[in-house]
């Protein structure tokens, strides 16, 4: 019964994925590659010492001012090329909008908001099939049954997915015998699981980095809270969605073998996204400032990377999106008021043209669910999953017929 259950749900899946209104044109956006930062402002009322610092016009992220001042150049594929001229950013990107919904913190509903317009009434940090002792309130797991969320849609409308996370599936064992070496595609297995520590003596340090310390969150992957794309809770090589959770090193072997998949999710681990700074500092800074510059360093060496692909350059994207807006410290500060945006630069040769040399900086107020809503117009799946049914589209940020309307 629950086999026959099952057939009808994905059944009815394929036909809810097919949004054939859409209609696909030759310059279109084709491939996505999202990189998931974390807990920054763009910009933010006050700069208060020790605190969360804004990104936009911070000295320790010059790579990613670079890119939104016109002065970003990187050599790729031999070249010398100006990655600002395919460069465009939001001035106006925030946590859910007012009359939505508020405060949704911390980090994971603001993941599952990006793979599905909501957060399912999840206001944690736990792990999917995590079960706290004594329960509370929602109770656990954070695991959702429902297939209406983007990587669902996505397979049924015959499109292929993949997240990329940066310290799973590596040779060893935990505690203290792990090694900075990926397991063979065969090893792998969908991470359920955080995990943090310090690699074993004599393993490769983190490529990105330089250190011996590794921290996957699994709150940052929004695909591995869903049944029907985690494959249940299952930590073995058995899982059949084993394939579609990669350890980071992969993205470079598919980029360079042309063998991403349409739709990329890339996650650093909690030191290069910006979110927790490694024992010591980083680079001669300690605190936020570190924080901020492993995220951009890591920046600086991941999109040249991706951009150098024919996956890029056949109508690719790549969208650097952080999670959520912070408190800047000041006092009776409101993260969530309009006053702190979020980081939102989107890198393609389909952006939207520079405007007097320098990259478009859209004033539209968006939110995770345009970004979703634009997924779904790309890909052509839908209706609109929750909260973007409400949204306005990335296709500010992007040139005329990058982003597929209905009629």
């Amino acid at each position: 019964m629950l086999q026959s259950s099952h057939f009808r749900t994905v059944s009815a899946l394929a036909l809810f994925a097919a949004w054939g209104s859409l209609t696909a044109r030759a310059d279109n956006v084709k491939t996505i590659f999202v990189i998931a930062m974390e807990n920054h402002n763009w910009t933010q009322p006050a700069q208060v010492a020790n605190k969360v610092q804004q990104i936009y016009g911070n000295a320790n992220a010059p790579f990613i001012n670079g890119l939104v001042n016109g002065s970003a150049w990187a050599t790729i594929n031999g070249k010398l090329v100006n990655i600002s001229e395919q460069t465009a950013f939001a001035t106006a990107y925030h946590n859910v909008l007012p009359g939505t919904t508020s405060h949704i913190h911390p980090s994971e509903p603001n993941y599952l908001w990006a793979e599905a317009g909501t957060n399912f009434g999840v206001l944690n940090d736990n792990d999917p099939f995590f079960i706290p002792n004594p329960q509370t309130v929602p109770p656990g797991p954070n695991n959702q049954n429902t297939q209406l969320h983007l990587s669902a849609l996505l397979t049924a409308g015959g499109h292929t997915w993949k997240s990329y996370q940066e310290d799973i599936d590596l040779t060893g064992t935990l505690p203290s015998a792990l090694t900075n070496v990926p397991l063979p595609e065969s090893q792998w297995t969908v991470p359920l699981t955080s995990l943090s520590g310090i690699f074993a003596s004599g393993s490769p340090v983190n490529a990105f980095n330089g250190s011996l310390q590794f921290n996957y969150a699994a709150k940052h992957n929004p695909m591995v809270f869903f049944t029907d794309t985690n494959g249940g809770d299952n930590t073995t090589t058995s899982n059949p969605l084993s394939t579609h959770y990669a350890p980071l090193q992969q993205l470079f072997t598919d980029l360079a073998n042309d063998s991403v998949a349409d739709y990329n999710w890339i996650t650093p681990d909690q030191y290069n996204d910006m979110h927790t700074a490694l024992t010591g500092g980083y680079k001669g800074v300690t605190g936020d400032s570190a924080n901020i510059k492993q995220g951009d360093d890591f920046l600086s060496q991941v999109i040249p990377a991706i951009m150098a692909s024919d996956a890029y350059k056949n109508h690719g994207a790549v969208i650097i999106w952080w999670d959520e807006s912070e408190s800047d410290g000041a006092a009776g500060d409101n993260a969530d008021d309009f006053n702190h945006t979020i980081g939102e630069i989107i890198i393609s040769p389909h952006a939207h043209a520079n405007v007097d040399g320098k990259p478009y900086a859209s004033p539209v107020n968006f939110t995770h669910s345009s970004d979703l809503l634009t997924m779904q117009e790309i890909f052509r799946v839908g209706p609109p999953l929750g909260d973007a049914a409400n949204a306005t589209d990335l296709s500010d940020l992007f040139g005329p017929g990058a982003i597929p309307k209905k009629p």
